[in-house]
């Protein structure tokens, strides 16, 4: 696949996901699921705006531009749920809508973070190859912080135990 075919497609995988994020996070009750909803769709408008960004200069220059930065905004995913965890409503309030919704993310992020590195494996280019490996791990930050959020709300109490560290000796 040549470059912009590859850009393109990024862009269009980037407002999808984008869409769907901001529909599931209208339609959700749930505070933790909504909130991380709303987190994604910030985050893959984020990274839509900046390569449409480098789209554009790629089609007016014909090649990787010098002065184009090679970030995006990092993402607070993390935060999100850290912040949401044992809050009212937070681990209730849900319905498999929340739960298919997420695997649905989750399949988005995995499948995106492979995309973005594939793309950075086949960039010669070292500031491209730079862009990608950079949404790669973002890309990875969400799809952790998406399973992390899944198992919260399938399991409260095993997740609170898991990330607390309590053992049943009392340590």
């Amino acid at each position: 696949m040549d470059r912009m075919s590859s850009i393109e497609m990024a862009l269009a995988n980037e407002e999808t996901e984008m869409k769907f994020y901001e529909n599931e996070a209208a339609r959700s009750r749930n505070p933790l699921a909504k909130a991380m909803f709303e987190n994604l769709a910030k985050d893959e408008q984020e990274h839509m705006n900046r390569i449409r960004g480098l789209h554009q200069r790629l089609l007016s220059d014909g090649s990787w531009p010098e002065d184009m930065p090679i970030e995006v905004a990092g993402t607070d995913i993390k935060k999100t749920l850290d912040d949401l965890v044992g809050k009212d409503g937070s681990a209730s309030d849900h319905d498999d809508d929340d739960l298919a919704a997420l695997n649905k993310a989750s399949t988005f992020e995995a499948n995106g973070s492979k995309f973005y590195a594939d793309l950075a494996q086949a960039c010669e280019n070292p500031q491209e190859k730079k862009f990608f490996e950079f949404l790669s791990q973002i890309e990875r930050q969400h799809l952790l912080s998406v399973n992390d959020s899944l198992a919260y709300l399938q399991d409260p109490k095993a997740w609170m135990m898991q990330h607390e560290r309590s053992g049943l000796d009392g340590a």
